[in-house]
């Protein structure tokens, strides 16, 4: 239980600066997938909490509300991915090259799947349904840092400015079903969070 407790401690930390680098680097770059991964990563720092916070024994009231923030985030999210990548690719809208962007991601790709697996090696022990979900989480955070690096290099490398939209309206493929799920949760956040949160028997 402690381990895992610090392990959801170093989540947080870590969510902190990867949402705040990305959404900084996205803005000043003018890059729609940068800042969606930056906007992602604060929905992951928000179930991270809700994970801390159950495994050191707190209420429900948390992951309720965080439910409710979550879900609203992600319909922000697919909302402002579609409008802002087709009105970039109709303006001809160029993003800027991001190398800190790239490094985040790049550390994101490598640190997320080290950081599953010490949480999947807890969860041997702990059986925790809820601690099953956040690894999910950690997971898709280091598939979206894979797309999201794949588009920051690939337009960067080639000139084609259009490729970081084409790869930020891919992040939908994921984003959408989240945010369904988890507004489906609603009702029922008093027993369990939605696809951004934590699931409890």
């Amino acid at each position: 239980m402690r381990r895992g407790i610090r392990l959801e401690e170093l989540t947080v930390a870590w969510m902190v600066i990867e949402a705040a680098v990305a959404i900084g680097a996205g803005i000043a770059a003018r890059s729609v997938l940068l800042t969606a991964f930056g906007v992602d990563s604060v929905i992951e720092l928000l179930s991270g909490v809700v994970l801390y916070r159950r495994l050191k024994g707190d209420s429900e009231h948390l992951e309720a509300t965080a439910t409710r923030i979550s879900g609203v985030l992600l319909v922000l999210l697919c909302a402002y991915v579609v409008v802002t990548s087709l009105a970039g690719l109709l303006l001809r809208v160029a993003p800027t090259e991001s190398v800190v962007g790239i490094a985040v991601c790049a550390v994101a790709l490598v640190a997320m799947p080290l950081l599953a697996w010490a949480k999947q090696r807890v969860n041997v022990v702990l059986q925790s349904p809820a601690l099953r979900a956040d690894i999910a989480e950690t997971v898709s955070c280091a598939y979206l840092a894979a797309v999201t690096l794949a588009g920051l290099v690939i337009a960067g490398l080639t000139g084609w400015w259009w490729v970081q939209y084409a790869a930020a309206l891919l992040l939908l493929i994921w984003l959408v079903p989240e945010a369904r799920e988890t507004l489906e949760e609603w009702p029922h956040n008093g027993s369990n969070h939605g696809g951004k949160g934590v699931n409890e028997q």
